[in-house]
């Protein structure tokens, strides 16, 4: 039987991130559920976008039964409450025409990994809540669990009026092929992501990979999305053309760094850093732009951008722990997988360290993007 060479099977450009990678599920100390605040906080911020979206596409196509996705749902709070946000703004608008509400579809999205099981679980008692709230009435409210890649097709034709993610599209579907040379070994050595140490030929094969991926993202959703539906995408981004700034990119470097101490105090092994990359991209809004219209099937009503909070917020509060359980909670499934588990706690304990540090110094300004896209 035919084996591949020890530095192919520790490689993680062998990782199937489809079925490794996922945000750590349950209700536990270092779940995603109890360690996604930043997240609701910015998506918070562009609550405003998502909802006058959602009335716009609803007023416009008068579905009688209104289908949504939710991609990259994840589990935990921020799951349920978007879709009790969705079905309060599109009730307020059929009160406001004096219309019937619809049914909804909602369809959760995420990969097969994801803990769909702590979101059906909670779903009775969330039904029970839209009950009370509505004085016994209840929205006629269908929801269903859709697991796998968004990076292809997952509905049937022409089935969605309104497509919402947040914070997804910046995870790739697999660490960048042209990352390693033809022996599979790292051409990015000692780096986890783009650094400043990092050769040329690093960010152009996460640009590519950005590239075929978005696209595919875009062609799969324009099949499923009718004509006038619309997506709301949030996504982490970067200001300019620079890979490596003190935005998004600099908590991969923090880590990086993170993980060389682990490796000076002979933790893990050198090769197993030189080896491990993260399945992650911050587009520019020129790159995002360019795949858009590149693909062609929606128009790109409204962008904006915004940073999540200011330094004096960051600094008054424990940031650096605050960043590092959320990193954790996303990230532990890959690192696990190839450093082994027993590395997380002190490594996430150094990380920390090195964020609280490093915003005192100087602020660290991770940036989003909203993006409002029509389906022409």
């Amino acid at each position: 039987m035919h084996q591949n060479p020890p530095m192919l099977r520790t490689s993680p450009i062998n990782m199937d991130v489809e079925k490794l990678f996922h945000m750590t599920g349950g209700i536990g100390e270092h779940s995603y559920a109890k360690n996604s605040s930043l997240q609701k906080k910015a998506s918070h911020m562009v609550k405003h976008i998502t909802i006058e979206a959602l009335q716009e596409v609803y007023l416009a196509l008068a579905p009688k039964s209104f289908g949504i996705a939710d991609l990259g749902c994840s589990s935990g709070p921020n799951t349920l409450s978007i879709i009790k946000d969705i079905l309060e703004a599109v009730e307020a608008v059929s009160c406001k025409i004096m219309s019937p509400a619809p049914e909804f579809r909602v369809y959760l999205n995420d990969l097969p990994t994801n803990d769909f099981n702590s979101v059906f679980k909670s779903l009775p008692d969330f039904y029970k809540e839209l009950k009370k709230e509505r004085s016994g009435g209840s929205p006629s409210l269908f929801i269903a669990g859709y697991p796998g890649s968004f990076y292809g097709r997952i509905f049937p034709n022409n089935c969605l009026h309104f497509v919402y993610s947040s914070f997804s599209l910046h995870w790739l579907s697999q660490i960048p092929p042209g990352l390693y040379d033809e022996q599979g070994r790292s051409i990015n050595k000692g780096n986890i992501y783009i650094s400043e140490s990092s050769p040329p030929l690093v960010s152009q094969a996460y640009f590519k990979q950005f590239q075929d991926d978005f696209s595919l993202f875009l062609r799969s959703r324009s099949q499923e999305v009718t004509t006038g539906g619309c997506m709301v995408l949030i996504l982490l981004g970067r200001i300019g053309p620079d890979h490596v700034d003190r935005g998004n990119s600099f908590f991969w470097e923090l880590l990086s760094r993170s993980l060389a101490i682990l490796v000076s105090q002979g933790q893990i092994e050198k090769e197993k850093l030189d080896s491990y990359e993260v399945n992650f991209y911050t587009a520019s809004k020129d790159e995002i732009e360019a795949e858009i219209r590149r693909e062609g099937s929606f128009e790109l009503v409204r962008m904006e951008m915004f940073e999540t909070e200011s330094q004096l917020e960051k600094v008054s509060r424990n940031y650096g722990a605050e960043v590092a359980m959320t990193v954790r909670a996303i990230q532990e499934s890959m690192i696990s997988h190839h450093f082994g588990d027993q590395i997380l706690d002190s490594l996430f304990e150094i990380y920390a360290s090195m964020v609280n540090e490093e915003i005192v110094k100087e602020d660290i300004n991770p940036i989003q993007f909203a993006l409002v896209l029509k389906k022409l």
